[in-house]
């Protein structure tokens, strides 16, 4: 049966009664008595042990352990927290034909953001294009601030001459991810103790690609283009949170795989890191879920209800999605039933659960209200 801790009231009542029955004719339940003083303080004493023997069983298993105990849990598996990665992309200079611009020059971002040029580049036709990556800060926690749209204002920390000292992003910066949190390095911790490393099964791929930085959710098909083939899907949730989590890049293979197309982007990030843990004969391919949006009609919500039932939703989704699997309605009725203020109402449309196509992952499209 679990333990029962005593309270600080608890343990101070019995303090005294200890004290009074211990010492003949005096009274440590007495107000202003030196007895009731030292009762107290033995209770606090006794109160911050037990507090101790609390935090020590905590830290006794992967499910609560927290800090340097929970990363300790999981170095006996193998599995070390995420670090932060830094967004790359590329810059678009003008200038007069012939300027270079080298790498490692500094960049600045219209909000001050630092990164530096990762590519030499000349002037042709006014224009010059250089990749960049953001830099790291110095603790190394951050890094899905670097991510920014195409358009994005820049400018040399350093001047050059002959080239214009504004430029704007050619590309979209993406791959930033920050630090992995906690609850999401216990996650891993945890399913790396359920499945136990099974020489490359199902289990092992999705292990393998969630080591990767910025990936938060992966599924793994056996045989999915054809006998020997491996098929990893993967989203990026943080990372790639401007376009709904959705890998950014080429569907393919590691750089190093000859049978089948070289993937790019964040698909060639996690081929890559699994391309040296797969079993020797495995066609491994990473790829990005197809978006299949799930419109849904929902009657009796107010006005003031509705962003967070759509907030809700989407989570819902996310939790239960899989590729080519089912959206489950009753899970939509509950996600919306837990909505703080929301008492009555009714799903109109989907009326029930809907089957999704191979390799299709769910997110939230069109809500009607009514």
């Amino acid at each position: 049966m679990p333990f029962s801790r005593p309270t600080l009231t608890q343990l101070r009542n019995a303090s005294a009664q200890q004290l009074t029955a211990e010492l003949p004719g005096a009274d440590a339940l007495l107000r202003f008595a030196n007895l009731r003083v030292i009762a107290d303080i033995d209770a606090g004493l006794a109160c911050m042990l037990y507090g101790y023997l609390d935090w020590i069983a905590l830290q006794a298993t992967p499910f609560t352990a927290t800090g340097e105990y929970l990363e300790a849990w999981g170095a006996l598996k193998g599995v070390t927290r995420k670090p932060c990665a830094q967004a790359s992309g590329s810059i678009v200079f003008t200038g007069s034909d012939g300027t270079v611009i080298t790498v490692g020059t500094a960049l600045t971002r219209s909000d001050a953001l630092a990164y530096t040029a990762t590519s030499t580049a000349e002037v042709a036709g006014s224009t010059v294009t250089v990749t960049a990556t953001a830099n790291a800060d110095p603790q190394g926690l951050t890094g899905a601030n670097g991510d920014c749209a195409a358009g994005t204002q820049f400018t040399l920390s350093n001047a050059i001459a002959g080239l214009d000292s504004t430029g704007t992003a050619a590309t979209a910066f993406t791959g930033g991810a920050d630090i992995e949190d906690a609850d999401d390095y216990r996650e891993r911790v945890i399913y790396a103790y359920q499945n136990p490393p099974q020489g490359g099964d199902q289990a092992d791929y999705v292990e393998w690609a969630l080591t990767v930085s910025g990936v938060t959710r992966a599924w793994c098909v056996g045989c999915g283009y054809g006998p020997g083939t491996v098929i990893v899907y993967i989203m990026l949730d943080a990372a790639n949170a401007a376009y709904d989590g959705f890998p950014q890049g080429v569907d393919g293979c590691a750089a190093g795989e000859a049978r089948g197309p070289t993937a790019s982007g964040d698909q060639l990030t996690v081929a890559d890191a699994i391309w040296p843990l797969r079993p020797v004969t495995a066609l491994v391919y990473v790829v990005s879920p197809d978006s299949s949006p799930l419109d849904i009609s929902i009657r009796g919500v107010d006005l003031q209800y509705q962003d967070a039932v759509k907030a809700a939703l989407a989570a819902q989704l996310a939790a239960d999605g899989q590729p080519g699997g089912d959206v489950i309605l009753a899970h939509l009725w509950s996600a919306i039933s837990a909505v703080p203020g929301v008492n009555d109402f009714l799903i109109v449309s989907p009326t029930g659960d809907i089957p999704l196509p191979a390799g299709a992952l769910p997110v939230l499209g069109a809500v009607t209200w009514s």
